[in-house]
C-alpha cells in the first residue's frame, strides 16, 4: 500500500526534528559506514551478518516507473547494536521495522541509517523489514537495466543497493528469495529455481529461491516478454535460458552450446557448483556481459551483430560460465581480490579458445606480457588495483585484472607445471566453495599444493610495479609505453567493437 503524501511529509518532518534533537544533545548524527574495503570504503556495513533476503517487487508494466517493494532481511548481529546501516540509494523508504517494531531511519549518502526501538545484543537474530520503492532510473550507473520489454539487473560492483536495501559487499553472502508480481502477459525469471507461480485477475506472482549463498552484486531478476528454453546439462543439470520471445529461433543455436561448455569446465575444475545455469539474453545495449549467479546476463547484440566472430562469442560465453566457479561460488573477500575472479574467467576463456583451435594460448599470453607493464602503470598491479576513477565506479575493471590476472596464472603454471596447476585450481574451488577467497588464501594454497613456498614468486607477480620475467620465455619483453592500450583478446574485431560500446557507457 502506498503511503499518502501528507503522511510521508509528516514522517520526514518528524525524522528531521528527531535528528535536530540528537545533534543538540551531543549525540552524533548517522554517517555512511563501510567495512573498510580499500576500493569502495562505504560499501558493506559492520555489526551484522545477513543470512537471508526476501525481496518482493510489484511491477506495473512500465520500466520507467518505480516499483513498489518490500525487502526483508534475516541476519545475526556480530556486535551489540544501538543502530546500524544498510546500503540503499535511488528509492524512497516508507517504513522500517526491526524485530517486529517500528524503527527510526534516515538516508545518509548511499546508506540507510536505522535506529531500532530496542538495542540488539551481540549474536542475536536481527529481522529487518523495509517498505520502499525501487527506481529503474536511467540504469547508467548500474542496478536495473531497462530492456525493450521490461527490466533486468546489472549490479556489479556496487549497484545492488540501487535496487534493494542490503549489505552490498561480496564478503557478506546470503540466500535470496524473490517474489515478483507482474502483468499476466509478462514472464518473470530470477536466479535460483522456481518455487511457485500464482495467477491473479490481472497479475501473476512468481517466486524463486537460490539454493546457495550469493553476493548481492550477482542477484538477477528478469521481467519481459520472454521465452524460457529448457534443456539438460551434465548429470541432469537443469539448463534454463531466458530470451526475447521474438528471437528464440535465431538464438537457439548459440544456446545449444552451453551444456558442452559446462562439461568442458567440469573437466577442468570439477562439478558445476549451483542448482541451475543458463543465459539471460536481454534486448538492450549494455556493452558488457555479467555473471549473475545461475543466470548470466548477455546483451542480444553479442549473438546477432555480424561483427562478432563466432569463436569470440563462444569465448565470452565461457568467460561468464567460468565465473560461476570463480567469482560466484568463490567470491572475492575484498574488491582488491577481483583478479581472482576476472583473471580466472579470462584464463579459461583463453584456454577454451586455444583448445577449440581459434587462438594460441601462448600467443595470447605473449601479447599480454608485452602490454602488462603499461597496464600496471595505468591501473596498478593485479592484486592492488588503483581505486576507481572519480564518478566511474566500474573503472576498476581494467585490463590488468583480466588478461593481467590470467598472465599471473600462466606464469604460475609455467613455474609449477600443468598437473600441479590443475590440482591447485580444483583445490581452490573446493576449499572455498560457496564462500570467499583472498589473494593471501590463494598464495597459501599454491604453496600447500606444490609443497614449496610460492609467496615470493606470486607476490612479485601480483604486487610488483613491473612485470617479472616469464618462466620458460626469457625472450618476452614488456613495453611500459602502452599504458592505456586495450586488453588483448581472442578475437580483436569482437573486442574492439565492445570496447567502443563500453567507452560510450
Amino acid at each position: 500500500m502506498i503511503r499518502p503524501p501528507r503522511r510521508r511529509a509528516r514522517r520526514a518532518a518528524f525524522a528531521a526534528a528527531t535528528m535536530a534533537t540528537l545533534v543538540a544533545a551531543g549525540i552524533p548524527a548517522p554517517a555512511p559506514l563501510g567495512i573498510g574495503d580499500r576500493l569502495y570504503p562505504h560499501l558493506g556495513n559492520p555489526g551484522y551478518d545477513v543470512l537471508e533476503y526476501d525481496i518482493a517487487f510489484d511491477y506495473s508494466g512500465s520500466n520507467s516507473r518505480p516499483l513498489q517493494a518490500v525487502t526483508s532481511i534475516d541476519a545475526r548481529t556480530t556486535a551489540p547494536l544501538d543502530g546500524f546501516n544498510l546500503d540503499f540509494a535511488r528509492g524512497r523508504v516508507r517504513s522500517v521495522e526491526v524485530n517486529g517494531k517500528p524503527a527510526r531511519f534516515r538516508s545518509v549518502g548511499e546508506d540507510l541509517a536505522v535506529t531500532p526501538a530496542d538495542p540488539v545484543s551481540a549474536g542475536a537474530p536481527l529481522r529487518v523489514n523495509v517498505a520502499h520503492t525501487s527506481d529503474p532510473g536511467t540504469g547508467a550507473d548500474g542496478g536495473w537495466v531497462r530492456t525493450r520489454d521490461g527490466l533486468a539487473m546489472a549490479s556489479q560492483p556496487d549497484a545492488a543497493h540501487r535496487v534493494f536495501p542490503c549489505n552490498d559487499h561480496p564478503a557478506d553472502k546470503a540466500r535470496f528469495t524473490f517474489r515478483v508480481a507482474a502483468p499476466k502477459d509478462l514472464t518473470v525469471v530470477a536466479g535460483g529455481l522456481p518455487l511457485s507461480r500464482e495467477q491473479g485477475e490481472r497479475t501473476t506472482t512468481w517466486v524463486y529461491r537460490t539454493a546457495h549463498p550469493m553476493a548481492t552484486e550477482l542477484a538477477q531478476v528478469s521481467i519481459g516478454r520472454s521465452a524460457v528454453l529448457r534443456r539438460s546439462g551434465p548429470h541432469g543439470l537443469p539448463v534454463r535460458d531466458v530470451v526475447p520471445a521474438v528471437h528464440r529461433e535465431r538464438l537457439e543455436p548459440w544456446l545449444a552450446k552451453t551444456p558442452g561448455q559446462i562439461s568442458w569446465m567440469e573437466r577442468k575444475v570439477g562439478p558445476y557448483p549451483f542448482e541451475t545455469y543458463g543465459l539471460l539474453i536481454a534486448d538492450a545495449q549494455t556493452g558488457f556481459e555479467l555473471e549473475t549467479q545461475t543466470l548470466s546476463l548477455f546483451e542480444r547484440g553479442l549473438f546477432t551483430d555480424p561483427r562478432f566472430p563466432a569463436p569470440y562469442v563462444e569465448s565470452v560465453m565461457v568467460h561468464e560460465l567460468a565465473h560461476q566457479w570463480f567469482g560466484n561460488s568463490v567470491s572475492p573477500a575484498r574488491w582488491s581480490d577481483l583478479w581472482l575472479s576476472e583473471g580466472h574467467a579470462t584464463w579459461y576463456e583463453a584456454l577454451y579458445a586455444h583448445e577449440t583451435g581459434s587462438v594460441s594460448l601462448t600467443e595470447r599470453m605473449r601479447l599480454a606480457y608485452g602490454k602488462s607493464d603499461g597496464w600496471r602503470t595505468a591501473g596498478g598491479p593485479p592484486a592492488a588495483p588503483q581505486p576507481p576513477d572519480p564518478g566511474k565506479k566500474i573503472s576498476i575493471f581494467r585490463p590488468v585484472v583480466y588478461d593481467g590476472g590470467a598472465l599471473v596464472l600462466y606464469a604460475l603454471r609455467q613455474r609449477i607445471g600443468a598437473a600441479a596447476f590443475d590440482r591447485l585450481e580444483r583445490a581452490w574451488v573446493a576449499r572455498h566453495r560457496h564462500g570467499n577467497g583472498s589473494t593471501a588464501d590463494f598464495i597459501a594454497l599454491a604453496s600447500q599444493v606444490t609443497r614449496q613456498d610460492q609467496s615470493a614468486f606470486l607476490r612479485s607477480w601480483l604486487y610488483g610495479a613491473t612485470t617479472p620475467p616469464m618462466p620458460g620465455h626469457p625472450d618476452w619483453k614488456a613495453d611500459r609505453a602502452v599504458a592505456r592500450d586495450a586488453s588483448p583478446a581472442p578475437h580483436q574485431a569482437g573486442r574492439a567493437v565492445r570496447a567502443g560500446r563500453k567507452a560510450g557507457r
